[in-house]
């Protein structure tokens, strides 16, 4: 694993944090260091599939980075004929999750695109994952992909959606981003490093709360929806249909 040192000099003008051939190099080790229940989250989609899946069904991992959810669905899901749809829009990641996936001989046939997730028409579907990708889309984006993915959800699927929170109460706001980062200076990221990736990332990554992925989800028609995993300001939520 090659350890992320993308941030750890200074730089004169950072600009816009994004998934290119630098980021997918290091990714494992930057998720590890920085999204805290990143393995656990990944653990668990593997259970959800084992419980939601069904058979001559499809399974659709949109923002699927280098495949660990993929692989961890693929690894877990016993029924025939089912197939998994694997969605990215940097090449980097998406050749790093081909190779990942072709290492890995599962009976479940994996079909790995290289596109932007609003273009995937979603389809016969049991599961479909968000696992920090829906932050990374324009807010106005939001809620037309949600209800592409529940009009192609069949009834008793479930979407689970991994997400960075903001908090609706300022002190408790503040107090979750100073965890966050005392986590990741526990993981080994200098002041410089914390600062400088919170800069990248401010323009690309804006992100809802709790209760407006509810409200959202709800709205939508998802009849069951609630937070399963929280770790700080980090989470995941089900959604079922």
């Amino acid at each position: 694993m090659n350890k992320d040192t993308l941030f750890s000099a200074p730089i004169e003008k950072i600009g816009d944090f994004t998934f290119d051939e630098a980021v997918a190099e290091v990714f494992p080790d930057m998720i590890q260091r920085s999204v805290p229940g990143y393995s656990n989250i990944i653990t668990a989609i593997g259970m959800l599939a084992q419980r939601f899946v069904r058979p001559d069904t499809q399974v659709y991992d949109l923002g699927c980075s280098r495949g660990a959810a993929t692989l961890s669905v693929r690894r877990n899901i016993k029924q025939k004929n089912v197939a998994i749809i694997a969605v990215d829009n940097s090449p980097a990641m998406v050749e790093r999750c081909r190779r990942h996936i072709d290492a890995y001989h599962g009976e479940s046939a994996v079909d790995i695109l290289c596109a932007d997730i609003r273009d995937i028409k979603i389809d016969n579907a049991s599961m479909v994952i968000l696992n920090f990708t829906l932050q990374f889309l324009p807010p106005q984006d939001r809620t037309l992909l949600l209800e592409t993915i529940y009009q192609g959800l069949n009834p008793g699927g479930v979407l689970v959606l991994s997400e960075k929170f903001r908090f609706d109460d300022p002190v408790i706001n503040e107090l979750q981003i100073d965890l966050h980062h005392e986590f990741k200076r526990a993981n080994g990221y200098s002041e410089l490093e914390v600062s400088q990736k919170r800069t990248a990332l401010e323009n690309v990554m804006r992100t809802d709360s709790i209760s407006q992925h509810k409200v959202r989800l709800q709205q939508i028609g998802f009849e069951h929806t609630e937070v399963w995993f929280q770790c700080f300001n980090f989470g995941s939520m089900i959604a079922i249909k």
